[in-house]
């Protein structure tokens, strides 16, 4: 299973909300995990730490390596708002110690391939942006998976939405990069930064595409009759006649409760 958090935006993270996503790991226990960005509120050290100390011992309750099994990106909220020194000269300095990984991230596993895209640009307060040279190196890593790998792109800043006001949300060349990688076999497109939640086939592939955008984990900043939520996604082989499942877990105000599942076609 992979287990899809994003905008833990910790600094106004709530406590039984975490503590129930620990409970949840430990009974569950996924093999993957993806933090889709806005990690922290303000890019501060203290909320990073804290950040920090979620991931591993989220990891520690799943039984998987904080290392080699989580995929990390960063999110607007990553990069320093109101040191415009540390955000001019290096923008994700500290987010880089907190992930100790690159800002592209790559898992590739014999039946899934997790591919980061860093959407984010110091020079935009929120809006995201991908460039040619992304959309070329992740449409090259799609085309390199083996048969039969799910392949799954994570951003922050999403590339399709279903309300109209999330529209000026969408990150610059959303449309290009989309067209591109469902042609180089996408599967799976999941992001976070909006606080909303749910599952959409993809327009530019309704038939085999689709989105799984995701609502914060554990912040407070919650959208109107959007709880804290996240997606656990199931592969499947490709002789079955799902291509993966997508299962919606909703705090509940005690627990995470699973309210919903979508069967991704084969």
């Amino acid at each position: 299973m992979i287990l899809h958090l994003t905008d833990t935006h910790f600094g106004t993270e709530r406590a039984e909300v975490v503590r129930g996503l620990m409970g949840w790991a430990r009974q569950h226990r996924p093999r993957l995990i993806v933090l889709s960005g806005d990690v922290t509120q303000r890019a501060r050290p203290r909320q990073f730490g804290a950040a920090r100390a979620f991931v591993d011992a989220l990891c520690a309750a799943s039984g998987i390596d904080s290392a080699r099994d989580v995929l990390l990106l960063p999110g607007n909220h990553d990069i320093p708002l109101f040191n415009l020194p540390l955000r001019l000269l290096a923008p994700y300095g500290r987010y880089s110690r907190f992930s100790g990984a690159g800002l592209n991230p790559l898992i590739r596993r014999d039946d899934t391939w997790l591919i980061g895209v860093n959407t984010t640009r110091p020079w935009r307060h929120k809006h995201g942006e991908i460039s040619g040279a992304q959309i070329e190196r992740v449409a090259a890593r799609l085309r390199a998976a083996p048969p039969g790998a799910l392949r799954v792109v994570v951003t922050h800043q999403p590339l399709w939405v279903v309300q109209r006001q999330d529209r000026r949300d969408l990150a610059r060349n959303h449309a290009a990069a989309a067209r591109a990688w469902c042609a180089a076999g996408a599967d799976l497109f999941l992001a976070g930064h909006i606080h909303q939640s749910f599952v959409a086939p993809m327009p530019c592939a309704p038939h085999r595409a689709w989105v799984v955008q995701t609502g914060t984990a554990v912040s407070t900043r919650v959208r109107v009759q959007v709880p804290n939520t996240m997606h656990v996604i199931d592969p499947h082989p490709p002789q079955t006649d799902r291509r993966a499942t997508v299962w919606r877990w909703d705090w509940n105000g005690h627990a995470f409760a699973r309210v919903a599942e979508t069967a991704i076609p084969g």
